[in-house]
């Protein structure tokens, strides 16, 4: 049976979500986080999923949430969601960026919840928006109210000051003037993004109140 609330939802939404779908049917399977054959995520994999919460400063007086270290399986899983198109592992990797969204002190019902989103280049090689992604299959319900502008390098390999000059000024906000706002990411590393997406949602009248991602690198230490 269909769900409401997603026949409900925008039509490039849905073809989004079906595409995201399509591609993790088409795919060889085996596990994301150790190679075992024949199943998409397995049991002990998944358990290295399950949250485990940290709390690290990314600016004064605002804390960003990290469920789990981006490191060993969790690294693995996040690679092959994001470059591999295996779209299928976002529901366990959505549920525990639900988890660091509860963490966030001062959230709750009244919070919008705005993913970072990808990059341009990104989003044309992989077809779907991550953040966005991980935050619906978590059982959240983003609010795109951030959008690229120019153009962005790829951040692997940058350093943290490199990052930070990459994304200065690329994000802007609209719809935001009044809400308070809980902006979630899939990794955090040296926090240059997120920075930037606060920025510009300050910049458009919202509240940031904390931010939240999938997982955190050991460069970002708590």
């Amino acid at each position: 049976m269909l769900d409401p609330a997603w026949l409900r939802a925008p039509v490039w939404r849905r073809v989004g979500d079906a595409a995201a779908g399509a591609l993790s049917l088409v795919l060889p399977v085996w596990c994301a986080g150790c190679d075992e054959p024949d199943v998409g995520l397995c049991v002990r994999c998944r358990e290295l999923l399950l949250p485990r919460v940290r709390v690290r400063s990314l600016l004064p007086g605002l804390a960003v949430c990290s469920a789990l270290d981006f490191s060993g399986v969790p690294a693995r899983v996040l690679r092959a969601f994001k470059e591999d198109g295996r779209t299928g592992l976002a529901r366990p990797l959505g549920g525990a960026l639900a988890a660091a969204v509860a963490r966030v002190e001062g959230g709750g019902a009244d919070v919008a919840i705005v993913p970072v989103p990808s990059s341009r280049r990104a989003l044309r090689r992989r077809g779907y928006e991550t953040g966005a992604l991980l935050a619906r299959r978590g059982g959240l319900q983003p609010l795109r109210a951030l959008s690229s502008r120019g153009a962005v390098a790829d951040q692997r390999g940058l350093g943290r000051e490199a990052r930070a000059q990459n994304v200065a000024g690329t994000l802007r906000a609209r719809g935001v003037a009044g809400l308070s706002v809980i902006v979630v990411d899939d990794v955090l590393t040296t926090g240059a993004t997120l920075r930037e997406a606060v920025r510009a949602l300050m910049a458009g009248g919202a509240h940031v109140i904390g931010a939240a991602t999938v997982a955190a690198t050991a460069r970002h230490a708590p």
